[in-house]
């Protein structure tokens, strides 16, 4: 076989392992994706396989078709699952509380460029040369907009193979334990909510319910004409990722028969697809970061929930939206209804409705983080 036909049939064998692992019962097999999730094998196995083999499949076309198509195929599908019609029912205080804790995200590793490159320069010399920054821009994208956000950024920001896998680890670390933290936290929120004299109720609420049985054809029709004009009108990536995240905005919340269940399914697939080809090229030699980094990185998770608690004490918002929005930023659409479920289930829906914002919103964060850190930092 030829290495784009080995490839193709390591890719789509590691995309059925994970989608069977992230839907197995198995006890054994659910505690291990407690903390190693399913989706991260993707990468893993087809390191696994090549580094097994002495394979070579880093230059394939297959790369290329990630990026030019399947990729800007998941950003349309997940950016046109945003309701903008859903979002009233949340009002505006926990969305300013959402979006304050997104920007601290995003503004972290500016303020850290900055203040190293003015008060320890050394430290700075290896944020800037070790291309430490390059994999702080991709973990913007993944607490905020989650794994397709964090692939977009990491091409934007050129973040290498190398760095990007460790990094990839690390954020799985800080996230699991930032995951149970926050289901400590939401148990404990009526008792904040006495400590900062907080009185906010939030009635129970019951969004429309997604129509499951809406025909699929008018859906992949345009999805399939927007990536065919996108692929040949747009040469530019970047342009082209504004165009297709705009377009998805403008075909989910504009044509009343837009089928938002299939375009999740889909998006979420294609997720798994793009880190399994990615993880052709990944190798296993280099996974050291600095002790420096993870400590920035865990002050960096703080810093982004204490803003929201500040944000949410002057609003005089109820305290358990606070890890709800900081499980819908970082944890992302599987986790955060999770988190909320411990405090009421009732109130998932609210969740879901933030961590989709979160992921149609992450790309953006991510390109100003790189703006301004290319204009203010480097």
């Amino acid at each position: 076989m030829t290495p784009l036909i080995i490839g193709i049939v390591i890719v789509i064998g590691t995309v059925l392992i994970v989608k069977a692992l992230g839907s197995s019962e198995s006890k054994s097999i659910t505690t291990i994706l407690n903390w190693f999730p399913a989706i991260l094998f993707a990468y893993v196995i087809p390191a696994g396989i090549t580094h097994t083999f002495g394979l070579d499949l880093a230059s394939i076309e297959l790369h290329q078709w990630s990026k030019n198509i399947i990729m800007p195929l998941a950003i349309l599908t997940v950016m046109s699952a945003l309701s903008f019609s859903q979002l009233k029912h949340i009002g505006w205080r926990p969305i300013m509380t959402f979006f304050s804790g997104s920007m601290m995200i995003a503004l972290m590793p500016i303020a850290i460029g900055l203040a190293t490159k003015y008060i320890a320069p050394s430290v700075y010399d290896t944020f800037i040369t070790e291309g430490y920054w390059q994999g702080m821009i991709t973990m913007v994208g993944s607490w905020i907009g989650g794994s397709t956000s964090q692939l977009v950024l990491k091409e934007l920001s050129d973040c290498s193979e190398e760095l990007f896998i460790t990094i990839l680890v690390m954020d799985n670390v800080l996230v699991n334990l930032w995951t149970i933290l926050m289901f400590q936290f939401i148990k404990r929120s009526d008792g904040w909510n006495s400590y900062f004299k907080i009185e906010d109720k939030v009635k129970d609420f019951v969004p429309d319910q997604v129509d499951i049985a809406k025909s699929p054809i008018l859906t992949l029709s345009a999805i399939v004409l927007i990536i065919i004009a996108s692929y040949f009108l747009i040469p530019n990536f970047l342009m082209k990722i504004i165009f297709l995240s705009i377009a998805g905005l403008l075909l989910g919340n504009f044509i009343n028969s837009w089928n938002h269940a299939l375009v999740l399914k889909i998006g979420g697939i294609l997720i798994i697809l793009i880190m399994a080809i990615l993880g052709l090229k990944l190798n296993f030699e280099n996974f050291g970061l600095p002790i420096s980094m993870i400590i920035l990185s865990i002050g960096w998770l703080i810093s982004h929930y204490l803003i929201m608690i500040l944000v949410a004490w002057k609003l005089k918002l109820h305290m358990a939206w606070l890890p709800i929005a900081s499980m819908a930023n970082v944890g992302g659409i599987s986790t955060a209804p999770a988190v909320t479920a411990a405090y009421n289930e009732e109130w998932m829906p609210h969740a879901i409705i933030l961590a989709i914002l979160s992921m149609v919103t992450g790309t953006t964060w991510g390109m100003i983080s790189i703006y301004l850190m290319k204009s203010l930092v480097l």
